[in-house]
Order: C-alpha cells, then sequence, then structure tokens
C-alpha cells in the first residue's frame, strides 16, 4: 500500500519576499484533507506554513480580527486572541475557535459577512443562500428561480458567492438542473452565473464556475473546468479569460493589483474532476495539473509567483489574503494547547446598584404579585420510587 508523504511546500524564489514586502499573509482551505492552512513569513525571511484540523474544511472568510469557517457539519467563529504588536510563539495573529453553529452537513461553500455583520452562505446540499440559526440548522435566504423548492438535494451545485456593497450579488452554479445530482451531467459546459437581486441568469455556457468576487468594478471568477482566471462582461455576458493556470481552480482572494488563485489536482477514481476541457488543455501544454497557488497580475495577466503543495494535500477550497499579519496560526481541537490557554477580559465589577430598593419593598412586590397570581396552589405528593 502506497501512503503519500507529508505535505511538502514549494514556491516560486521571489514569493516569501512579495508576502514580506506586500506586508501580507494568507489563510487557506484543504478540503479533502481537513486543513486550514497559513502561509507567511519567519523571522528569517523564509516561507513559513501552519496548519490545524478542521474536518472537511471548506468556505473562509477574513475580517481584520476573525476568521469564518465551514466544516463538515459546523461553521466556527476564530477570534485572533492577540494585542496588536503581541507574538505568541513568534506568530503575531492566534486565531482560536471561540463560536460554533452545529448546522449538520449542509455542504456549505462559499462564507461571508453583509453589512450588518449577518453570516451568509452557500448550502450546496439545499441549493439556496442561508444564514445560521441558534435554533434550527440554517435559516434559507434565497435560492435560484429553477430551483422548484428548498430540499436536501444537491441539484444544481450552487457554490459561489460574490458580496457587492455589502450584500450578496452574485453566485455560481454549475447548472440549472432541479433534479438531484443533475449537474454533473453538465459539468463541460453547462455553468452558469446569476444576478440575486433579480435572479436571473446574467451568464451561462461556463465550465464548473466557483469563486465569483467583486474587485474593483468587476465580477472575477473561474472557469474551473478550463483552469481560465477571468472576469464577466456584465453587458454582454461574456467571460473573459485573464489567465491559464495548470489545475482545477478554486479560491480566489484579491490584494492590490494581483489575483490569488487557487489550484487542484483531479481526485483520485472520483469523475467530478475527470473529462473536462482541462484535460485537453493540459495535454495541449504538455504539463500536469497542480495543487497549489498562484500570483497573477491583472494588468498583464503573468503569473508572477507560485506555490505548490505535494503530498497528501491535493486539493483546495477557499483562500483569504490577511493584511498586516506576517506569521498567523490558530489552535485546533486535537491537542491539549487549547484546553490551556486562557485569556481575559478586563475585569468589570458588578452594578451593586441592580438590586437597590429595600426590604420592605420586596414584601409590598411580593405580596402584590400573590394578589394578582391567578393560579391555585397544588397540592403534589412526595415522589417515590
Amino acid at each position: 500500500m502506497n501512503k503519500k508523504p507529508p505535505t511538502e511546500i514549494f514556491s516560486s524564489r521571489e514569493f516569501p519576499q512579495w508576502l514580506a514586502q506586500q506586508n501580507i499573509s494568507l489563510a487557506l482551505t484543504t478540503y479533502q484533507t481537513g486543513q486550514l492552512f497559513f502561509l507567511g513569513v519567519n523571522e528569517s525571511g523564509q516561507l513559513s506554513g501552519y496548519q490545524r484540523l478542521y474536518d472537511r474544511a471548506m468556505g473562509l472568510h477574513a475580517t481584520p480580527e476573525r476568521l469564518y469557517l465551514s466544516c463538515k457539519y459546523q461553521l466556527w467563529q476564530l477570534d485572533n486572541a492577540l494585542e496588536p504588536g503581541q507574538l505568541y510563539q513568534n506568530h503575531d495573529k492566534l486565531y482560536i475557535p471561540r463560536i460554533g453553529y452545529t448546522t449538520g452537513d449542509l455542504d456549505i461553500h462559499d462564507v461571508a459577512i453583509d453589512r450588518d455583520g449577518k453570516i451568509i452562505f452557500v448550502s450546496t446540499l439545499l441549493n439556496c443562500l442561508a444564514t445560521v440559526s441558534h435554533y434550527k440548522s440554517c435559516q434559507p435566504l434565497w435560492k435560484p428561480s429553477f430551483i422548484s423548492r428548498i430540499i436536501n438535494e444537491d441539484r444544481c451545485h450552487l457554490n459561489g458567492l460574490a458580496m457587492v456593497d455589502g450584500s450578496p450579488g452574485y453566485v455560481t452554479a454549475c447548472s440549472r438542473s432541479d433534479l438531484v445530482d443533475g449537474w454533473r451531467d453538465q459539468r463541460v459546459d453547462g455553468g452558469l452565473v446569476i444576478d440575486v437581486a433579480s435572479n436571473q441568469i446574467i451568464a451561462t455556457g461556463l465550465s464548473m464556475p466557483h469563486s465569483p468576487r467583486w474587485y474593483k468594478g468587476k465580477l472575477w471568477l473561474h472557469n474551473s473546468g478550463k483552469g481560465e482566471l477571468g472576469y464577466l462582461d456584465l453587458a454582454t455576458g461574456k467571460f473573459e479569460a485573464v489567465a491559464f493556470c495548470p489545475g482545477y481552480l478554486r479560491g480566489l482572494a484579491f490584494w492590490q493589483d494581483y489575483a490569488i488563485v487557487g489550484l487542484s489536482k483531479p481526485r483520485d477514481g472520483d469523475k467530478t474532476f475527470s473529462s473536462l476541457p482541462l484535460d485537453e488543455l493540459l495535454a495541449e501544454k504538455d504539463t500536469e495539473p497542480r495543487c497549489g497557488l498562484m500570483v497573477v497580475d491583472l494588468n498583464t495577466g503573468a503569473i508572477v509567483h507560485w506555490v505548490r503543495f505535494e503530498g497528501i494535500v491535493t486539493e483546495l477550497y477557499d483562500l483569504q489574503v490577511l493584511p498586516g499579519v506576517k506569521r498567523p496560526m490558530a489552535l485546533g481541537f486535537q491537542t491539549e494547547e487549547i484546553a490551556q490557554l486562557i485569556s481575559l477580559e478586563p475585569y468589570e465589577e458588578i452594578e451593586s446598584n441592580r438590586f437597590s430598593y429595600n426590604e420592605n419593598e420586596k414584601k409590598l412586590d411580593k405580596q402584590e404579585n400573590i394578589q394578582k397570581s391567578p393560579l391555585k396552589p397544588q397540592n403534589h405528593k412526595p415522589y417515590s420510587e
């Protein structure tokens, strides 16, 4: 039995220097190996990787002090525990899971936060956009017009969400099928983009599109089945390819004039990623599919930096840029560290005037409540086995 080696990371020579110059680090999810992964730069200027296990880690959203992460049956909020300038084991951000929502396996893909701070996510299983609930698995918010009802059947493989000015703007799906698993029959060219506000299809003919993002007035996305990063001409509905990357594309983030693209290899024994136009395009270029990242210059379409993952990590799903962070880390649930690391809010005394009324007022209140109560005392027998 062949056992895959541990994860190895290689990068272009200038990539660590680019991260340091831009003063950013990256967070990404590895899907099939269930890892939340960080890439930064250590004190020696070398590339630094850090990972924690989160079962089927997929959708990822970052704010200045927080991460939102979707997993197999939960959605986690991880908060940074460090003050500015504080380090923990030479890391300048320490993300700790603080709040978890148990959603059940909704197959959550993209995750975002709206202008009011509400969590919005794509439930691929339910073919809808939804938010978290304190009482149920989720609260559905929107579905494509061609989906007849909210049901736990992945019909169109709704997957990607682009937020525009703090509201859901556009989504991607692999087909317009209204039958369970129907999207697999349309993987080659059945993909589409939907305007959420109007619920109108605005682009068709795509191959397994993913990761729509609104950036600098354009709707960017991956035409994943062709390995293409590009943007959508909203006037014509035409997809304009900007760069070809040798892999199945998922995960897209932007920084200045750069796009950071996630690449995955085909799955062993799974036809989801096979028999796509990408196969022929890779053969034409005499290259193999990769798992990793590519940094694309948006002005020229050139790939200026790259990262490759070898070993057990063969797929990525999502990625985020962490501005102003050099070397982040997180806690998971596999070690005792999460039980032993304790941080406190500033001490604050309970307000004593909250219970300021005197004993006479207490007696009067008690008498008044007895007089007003419509309930009669009941005689209860003592419980005995």
